[in-house]
């Protein structure tokens, strides 16, 4: 089992189970005792020979898996310098020493010697020489288990966390980060020391958020990491927390929103997005060029009134007729458009005319459109001035004219038909069809099969004959009819009255309207 190492928990097992002693009767919890037995370690060619009950007790409670070497190694490795070159000397030197690297300079020693082709290496708490610590059975159980609840722990963390001495060395690593690092030997015994480093060394303060780092792993693939940093007392301590999600869902949104902005760009219509605080947040070219406002205005981001207003200065809004309503309007169109849906027309001095619509958008931001709709406008006045003209030409028409279309609402009408007729359908709200028109006409004439006909003729789909005939009104006089398909299945009807070629006045007499049924 790969394990963290633990200076904290690997100095308290030495001085627990390397100077525990029975309590005499009567003695006080800590008092003066003859020294322990030192922790010693006797090696052949890394292959441990013999210990002492210390150091066999240290080896047991190492948190490196491997050989006895590899894991006293691991305990020791952390706390002196350069230890590796130190055993590199000892078959020259025949001896060497150690003082401990950071928090154990002043505590600990290591001393190692060549004997007889054998090593011996012995450690050394200063701290404790000369003077024994008594700790009863209950304590030191409760140590072991506090023990065991942190390292199990720090093992399934599924975060990164590694400590860092003053000098930058990696001097303790958990679980995750060892297994990421890779810090295997190659018989897969223990742990590569000094570990690995897997990130750049930065330098941690108080206070300091996290940071993005990324970890290479090759052929184009990484890793990605939000990097806590904590500064300690001879070092520091790290966290790196998995950030892949993170990074593709922002990756993601900014594809998004190059997405959305290419396709802004490519819009005919001007948006302009504000945010809660009524700031310009968001604008595509086409609202620079509708409104022929600056880049430089646009992109400082200005308030929403201060847009209208530059818009009113520019003459790109309907002339107000005082600067209080002109602000009270604008008020009003803000407040609409942060509602909900909200659409104006704008008629501007130059002739133009722009649409502009406000969507309220979340967290209380609100976006508008502008669309020129001036082409729109135009076509619509000009398709209403045909009709109207063309309406006009049939009312000088003395013959009454009326169109019904495939459905059989009547479409429309001349004066004669409305006068012959007695209806206006112009002004009524009712929809008028071919049966209410057939009931007027058998109502004002005698009866005549013409008119069931005429009823069958408006709803006979496909190609059809002209249909004519005679009728007598009430009042005497004859009336030619004549039903007649033009485009689309619609129905053309005429009315003459008989004889048509008559010199006198054709023109209908007036007659007092009357409703229509519907």
């Amino acid at each position: 089992m790969i394990a963290t190492t633990s200076v904290g928990s690997a100095v308290l097992a030495l001085m627990v189970h390397a100077r525990m002693t029975p309590r005499p009767a009567g003695a006080s919890a800590r008092s003066a005792v003859p020294a322990p037995e030192p922790a010693v370690f006797l090696f052949e060619n890394r292959e441990l020979v013999d210990a002492t009950e210390p150091a066999r007790t240290l080896l047991d409670s190492a948190p490196a898996a491997g050989s006895d070497w590899a894991r006293l190694l691991a305990f020791v490795a952390p706390r002196f310098g350069d230890l590796e070159g130190a055993m590199g000397q000892l078959a020259q030197k025949g001896r060497v020493e150690l003082s401990g690297a950071g928090d154990t300079r002043k505590t600990m020693r290591l001393q190692a010697e060549d004997v007889n082709g054998l090593t011996r290496i012995t450690l050394i708490d200063a701290e404790a020489e000369g003077r024994g610590l008594m700790v009863d059975a209950l304590s030191h159980r409760a140590f072991e288990d506090e023990l065991e609840v942190m390292r199990k722990t720090l093992d399934r963390l599924p975060a990164l966390a590694w400590r860092e001495s003053q000098h930058g060395a990696i001097a303790w690593a958990n679980r995750a980060y060892v297994l990421q690092a890779q810090a295997f030997t190659q018989e897969d015994e223990g742990l590569v020391w000094p570990l690995p480093r897997l990130f750049s060394p930065v330098e941690a303060a108080p206070g300091d958020g996290p940071r993005r780092a990324k970890l290479d792993l090759g052929d184009d693939k990484a890793l990605w990491f939000d990097r806590f940093s904590f500064p300690l007392e001879g070092g520091s301590l790290h966290f790196a927390l998995p950030a892949d999600a993170a990074v593709r869902a922002e990756r993601s949104l900014r594809s998004f929103v190059q997405t959305l902005t290419k396709t802004f760009a490519d819009l005919p219509i001007g948006l302009a997005v504000f945010d809660r605080q009524r700031k310009l947040q968001l604008f595509n070219p086409a609202l620079i060029e509708l409104t022929q406002l600056a880049t430089e205005f646009l992109s400082a981001r200005p308030s929403l009134y201060a847009f209208l207003n530059r818009l009113r200065e520019a003459r790109m809004m309907p002339e107000p007729k005082d600067y209080r309503s002109w602000r009270l309007q604008m008020t009003e169109l803000e407040q609409a458009a942060a509602a909900g849906f909200h659409s104006e027309t704008w008629t501007l001095p130059g002739g133009q005319t722009y649409r502009v619509t406000g969507r309220p958008h979340p967290d209380g931001a609100v976006a508008f459109l502008f669309e020129d709709i001036t082409s729109e406008v135009s076509l619509t006045r000009r398709f209403r001035a045909e009709l109207e003209l063309g309406q006009e030409v049939l009312d000088q028409m003395q013959e009454a004219v009326a169109v019904f279309r495939p459905s059989g609402e009547l479409a429309m009408s001349n004066g004669a038909y409305d006068r012959l007729w007695g209806v206006e359908p112009s002004t009524s709200l009712a929809r008028v069809t071919i049966l209410d028109s057939v009931r007027i006409w058998q109502h004002d004439c005698a009866s005549s099969p013409l008119w069931a006909e005429a009823r069958g003729f408006c709803f006979k789909p496909g190609e059809k004959a002209p249909l004519t005939g005679e009728v007598s009104r009430n009042d005497g006089t004859r009336l030619s009819c004549h039903f007649t398909a033009i485009s689309g299945g619609a129905m053309l009807v005429r009315f003459l009255p008989v004889p048509a070629l008559a010199p006198a006045n054709t023109d209908f007499p007036d007659r007092e309207p009357r409703l229509t049924a519907n």
